[in-house]
């Protein structure tokens, strides 16, 4: 089960990124990610208030932890994807996003069988792998290690959000989970901020992020059940394979082709799904 859900994640988190990467082009990556993680908190809430749970406060804390990690890498994601740097901030974001939860799993006490981790093994590449694409452009560009930085940053809001909601139990429900999608609007008005970026959804196309967030609801709802149907290292390492649904939504809609790279990580990445699943 928590193979299906974490994958299922994978799914709407790769179709969420390529409309969101998409969209982040036209519109400020800022005003993507606010009305985004309203729309996912109006989702979870209702959700949440559809079913039962009763969350303690420290569920409760760990849903506000997950909500910063939310925001801060859903921005710098989708800004690191405005600037046209996919071959840098994808890899680097997902391979952060594994990362660290598996270190926390690990450190908590899970203990993977041999072929579990052998297909942890193979996904770490893999992420990279198919997230790469030739970008002579980007090379010549002075300022790539902006992209750099931006995937970092996304990276470990996204493994800090894998991490805080692998620590909620099932008897907490999903109300932790819209306070972490809550938070997350917060923290993405508060960094607007304090960077002196324009937030507010002015743009005709801003409302367009709205299928973001029902996309992103989707994606962080099936991963919290994802970890609390099994370990969080499975499930998070997953979850991340996401970047692999983006490519192959670029090929099959925007004709893009899938170079020598892609290709190796895309069998590295069906081999790590079954050595999990067999494991």
């Amino acid at each position: 089960m928590v193979v299906l859900l974490a994958l299922g994640s994978a799914v709407a988190y790769g179709i969420s990124d390529f409309v969101g990467g998409t969209l982040s082009r036209r519109v400020s990556p800022w005003t993507v990610a606010v009305v985004a993680q309203c729309a996912s908190t109006a989702c979870v809430t209702v959700l949440a208030l559809s079913t039962g749970g009763d969350p303690t406060s420290r569920d409760l804390a760990w849903g506000v932890v997950a909500g910063l990690g939310n925001g801060i890498g859903g921005v710098f994601l989708y800004r690191g994807l405005a600037n046209g740097r996919m071959a840098v901030v994808a890899p680097v974001s997902a391979v952060g996003a594994a990362l660290l939860p598996v270190v926390v799993g690990v450190v908590s006490g899970e203990r993977p069988s041999a072929v579990t981790w052998l297909g942890v093994a193979c996904a770490f590449p893999a992420i990279w792998l198919v997230s790469r694409a030739p970008d002579p452009e980007a090379a010549a560009e002075p300022e790539r290690s902006s992209g750099l930085l931006d995937g970092l940053v996304a990276g470990l809001g996204f493994g800090l959000l894998f991490a805080a909601l692998g620590q909620v139990p099932d008897t907490a429900g999903l109300r932790p989970l819209a306070l972490t999608q809550a938070t997350s609007v917060l923290a993405i008005v508060a960094l607007a901020t304090v960077l002196r970026q324009a937030w507010l959804p002015r743009e005709r196309y801003a409302y367009r992020a709205l299928y973001i967030g029902g996309l992103g609801a989707l994606a962080t709802t099936l991963f919290l059940l994802a970890s609390q149907a099994g370990l969080l290292s499975v499930a998070s390492v997953l979850a991340s394979l996401y970047p692999a649904v983006t490519v192959l939504l670029a090929v099959m809609l925007l004709r893009e082709r899938i170079h020598r790279p892609q290709a190796v990580g895309l069998v590295l990445a069906l081999s790590a799904v079954v050595l999990v699943a067999a494991g």
